[in-house]
């Protein structure tokens, strides 16, 4: 549930920002992997614990991939943010030039 939380919510607007944070959680995913479960087998653990290594090395890329994927998502994001805004101030613009033109005409026959 929490690896999911992790997964799920840098691919959402405002959890974006913690893409880079996510992909420091790599680090402990190898060393368990490396270090821990590896020093375990060596030591004459059971076989199938070559499971959990292959599984931890596999959700260690998967969080090693989230910080670049997420850095390119929220500057997808932003691009899209600062179109939608010209365009709002275009929209904008454009309103208040006809306003302007439309109310020239009537102040001119007014003096």
């Amino acid at each position: 549930m929490f690896r999911l939380l992790i997964v799920v919510s840098p691919r959402a607007r405002r959890g974006m920002k913690w893409g880079p944070v996510a992909m420091l959680l790599a680090v402990p995913y190898f060393a368990a992997a490396a270090v821990w479960l590896a020093g375990l087998i060596d030591q004459g653990a059971p076989s199938w614990l070559h499971l959990f290594v292959l599984l931890t090395i596999w959700n260690g890329f998967k969080m090693l991939w989230l910080g670049p994927t997420s850095v390119a998502w929220l500057t997808r994001a932003r691009f899209r943010e600062a179109g939608a805004r010209r365009r709002q101030r275009r929209a904008a613009a454009r309103d208040a030039e006809l306003t302007i033109k439309e109310g020239a005409p009537e102040q001119a026959g007014v003096t």
